[in-house]
């Protein structure tokens, strides 16, 4: 089911603290599976390097799809095993997180948001981490059409990386 009141756009500043609390409501300790947040700051300077996507619903952000250069998070360890486990191309970037706000799942907002950003990224590799538990993530990255290319363990847990190309 699809809902015609929600808008898949390129984000701007104005959708920054929807994104951040969406986040927030999110994480693993909230009963999420975000496994990291990233600062207001973070966000901003990605937000100016890559396109990230969001779904609105009037001006609530009720989802958004987080993108970065390979460079810009690889001070994180996770980013860091993703690519050691698989390095992807060159000019790779890292998709994700993804998050859809819970009373808006089920309704294809993550697949919208996936299909605006490849219009914006054409022809470039996407590579993501999901952890193997996340079978619901695990099943709707799978039904975008991006495949598995390796797995690796991280804080006791395990990974799966799946890539794509635009």
């Amino acid at each position: 089911m699809t809902d015609d009141t929600t808008r898949v756009t390129r984000a701007d500043a104005s959708d920054l603290d929807g994104i951040l609390a969406l986040q927030a409501g999110n994480q693993i300790a909230r009963g999420g599976t975000l496994a990291a947040s990233l600062p207001p700051e973070r966000v901003v300077a990605m937000m100016a390097a890559m396109p990230l996507i969001v779904a609105r619903r009037g001006a609530r952000v009720v989802g958004f799809l987080l993108t970065t250069d390979r460079a810009m998070n690889a001070d994180l360890a996770i980013v860091r095993a993703m690519f050691a486990a698989y390095p992807g191309a060159p000019d790779a970037y890292v998709y994700g997180p993804i998050c859809v706000d819970a009373d808006a799942r089920g309704q294809g907002l993550a697949q919208r948001m996936f299909d605006a950003l490849r219009v914006l990224e054409p022809g470039r590799e996407g590579v993501l981490f999901i952890r193997t538990d996340n079978t619901p993530s695990l099943r709707a990255h799978l039904k975008m059409g991006m495949r598995e290319v390796a797995r690796f363990p991280f804080n006791g847990f395990e990974y799966a990386v799946f890539a794509y190309v635009g």
